[in-house]
């Protein structure tokens, strides 16, 4: 079994390398992919860059190229539900595209036209691992919900409430939607992490250095435990 990890910042990326014992680095799409054994597994781990298309990218040639059985993603998104606070964590059930509009041809507003389905729902039992894992700190507080992911880096406070009414979203960032709709095309059990940095709705943010530290962290943590239990 070979598992794919696609991280959203570099540093994330540093400590799991440091844990790891790479037989081999290849350069593909001018993203870097690892392949090698981190805590027992096989896994290829790489950065993938911000927005869709390279998220998008990454993904399916992790699918197509190195044939991974699952896909891990972790990374940054904004708090949309009122409740969550920066540093804490969503794990996302199902994702959506929330700047996909074929409304003018019938469509509900991101849905992907010709696709047989709405949101993309992640791995039942990724999702249960990786809220159990997320448990066993009590720094944060952890929370299992729909992503909306829209190439675009939202802010406003209307646009926040616009995608909580209108896809029932409790958080907002901008790839973990392509790589589910990739994964999802591949047929590829998936499942996408976010630590939240702040969130619009509600005016609560983190200073990014303090984030950051508590960001990689978190995911560093979840990965190694996910990875001894898959």
């Amino acid at each position: 079994m070979v598992i794919g990890i696609i991280g959203a910042m570099s540093e994330e990326l540093e400590i799991l390398l440091k844990e790891m014992s790479l037989e081999k680095k290849d350069i593909k799409a001018k993203m870097e992919f690892n392949y090698g054994t981190l805590w027992g597994k096989k896994v290829v781990a790489v950065v993938c860059g911000i927005g869709k298309v390279n998220a998008a990218v990454c993904a399916q040639i992790l699918a197509s190229e190195y044939k991974v059985d699952k896909v891990i993603n972790v990374g940054i998104a904004g708090g949309i539900g009122e409740n969550i606070r920066p540093g804490d964590l969503v794990i996302a059930d199902s994702l959506v595209q929330h700047d996909m509009d074929a409304t003018a041809f019938g469509d509900k507003r991101g849905q992907i036209p010709r696709l047989d389905t709405f949101d993309f729902k992640s791995d039942t039992k990724l999702v249960e691992l990786a809220y159990n894992c997320s448990k066993e700190s009590n720094e944060h507080k952890s929370f299992v919900g729909r992503i909306a992911t829209g190439d675009e880096f939202v802010a406003s406070v209307d646009k926040i409430r616009f995608l909580n009414k209108e896809f029932n979203a409790i958080a907002c960032e901008m790839e973990g939607g392509s790589i589910a709709h990739v994964c999802y095309l591949n047929s590829i059990p998936f499942v996408v992490i976010r630590s939240i940095s702040d969130n619009a709705n509600t005016g609560a943010h983190m200073d990014f250095d303090k984030f950051k530290d508590i960001a990689v962290k978190n995911s560093t943590n979840i990965l190694k435990n996910m990875l001894k239990l898959i």
